[in-house]
């Protein structure tokens, strides 16, 4: 077996190698949870400045692997922290730099997904990208913010493909607008439900009397359970004509990424990070032992930054009040759930490194289950 480093990796920057571009996304099937709207692009793009970038690596037939980054904004985020919450559903995985967020209330750096062995080396990617940001030049502490899920059943994860420099090549690809989903980035070698996983995005926009804010979700979807599509149980034997799932557990991980442009406090982040778990749950997880379920949200909002002026001296900032967070809690709801069913109808199939294969979801037979009910 070659050693990654005696070879040319493939890097895709915001890569699609993988991408399915045949099947649509679930909102232009039809498939549209909730009772709001998606925003122009129906990702975590939506709102305004924040940024996607992804990076997948692939080598024949041992590295199927990558990283997504999530910036809140495109400038100095060290300087400029954004407010954020985090959550944690059964904690069975590994999110760097949580401990701060919970103690501080505040990220600092791009939010990076990878798989479970690369985290170190990604944390290195995005510390060094902040140090050479101008302005940081006597910055000396970073708290790197890292998720990650196991792509071990696609990607030979021990050997560790992922290095420093793929971290700052997904910081510095990322753009707004469309957001590749699928076996993308940090999805690239994940599985869901039996099926092929990977990155999904969604947005929502609420309504003028609730503020018109905009929400956006992105997921790396890992974790198994019983899947189920608005309500709907979608099982083998039902799409026994179909290619099958492989064989899995309810065990697995989620990361869940939200961004908004309402000014929340970090109490009230914390709280809608908590909500995103009710989407994963409508897709038929049961959050099990085995399963690393974690979801951390952030505000873009200008008046609740915290800037390097706010963070020393006393001063007044907007706050949306507990009585006005309710629609924020059912926009994180929809969008969660649908970005989880994005991540599996734009997944493509994908051969594991152990030679199985894991099939992406038969979208036509899935349509013609929930058109049938």
């Amino acid at each position: 077996m070659r050693s990654f480093s005696s070879v040319l990796l493939l890097m895709l920057i915001s890569g699609v190698l993988y991408a399915n571009d045949n099947d649509p996304r679930a909102r232009e099937a039809g498939i549209a949870p909730g009772i709001y709207q998606a925003g122009q692009f129906n990702a975590i793009t939506d709102v305004a400045g924040v940024l996607v970038g992804q990076v997948s690596l692939v080598d024949e037939p041992h590295i199927r692997t990558g990283v997504t980054a999530v910036i809140p904004h495109s400038g100095n985020l060290f300087q400029n922290k954004v407010p954020a919450g985090f959550a944690q559903g059964n904690g069975f995985g590994k999110m760097m730099g949580t401990t701060q967020i919970i103690e501080l209330g505040e990220v600092e750096t791009p939010i990076l997904l990878t798989n479970t062995l690369s985290v170190p080396e990604v944390a290195a990617g995005v510390i060094d990208w902040t140090l050479r940001q101008a302005g940081n030049e006597q910055v000396r502490s970073v708290n790197a913010v890292v998720g990650e899920t196991n792509d071990g059943r696609i990607n030979n994860i021990r050997l560790r493909a992922v290095r420093p420099q793929h971290a700052i090549d997904a910081i510095e690809a990322a753009t707004g607008g469309p957001v590749a989903e699928g076996s993308v980035g940090a999805g690239m070698g994940t599985v869901s439900f039996g099926w092929k996983g990977g990155i999904g995005t969604s947005s929502r926009v609420l309504p003028v009397a609730d503020g018109a804010y905009t929400l956006g979700v992105l997921v790396q979807t890992n974790y198994g359970g019983e899947l189920t599509i608005m309500g709907i149980p979608v099982n083998a034997s039902v799409l026994a004509a179909q290619q099958m799932p492989t064989e899995t557990s309810p065990d697995g991980s989620v990361m869940i990424i939200i961004a908004t442009d309402a000014p929340l406090s970090d109490r009230n982040l914390r709280r809608l990070a908590s909500r995103a778990f009710l989407g994963i749950s409508r897709t038929g997880s049961v959050m099990s032992n085995g399963s690393g379920d974690y979801a951390l949200a952030f505000s873009t909002a200008e008046s609740v930054r915290r800037t390097e002026q706010r963070r020393t001296q006393t001063h007044a900032f907007e706050e949306l009040p507990n009585d006005n967070m309710t629609a924020l809690f059912q926009a994180v709801v929809e969008a969660t759930e649908e970005a989880v069913y994005n991540a599996l109808f734009k997944a493509s199939d994908v051969d594991g490194v152990n030679g199985d294969e894991h099939p992406s979801l038969p979208v036509s037979a899935v349509l013609s289950l929930l058109r049938s009910q």
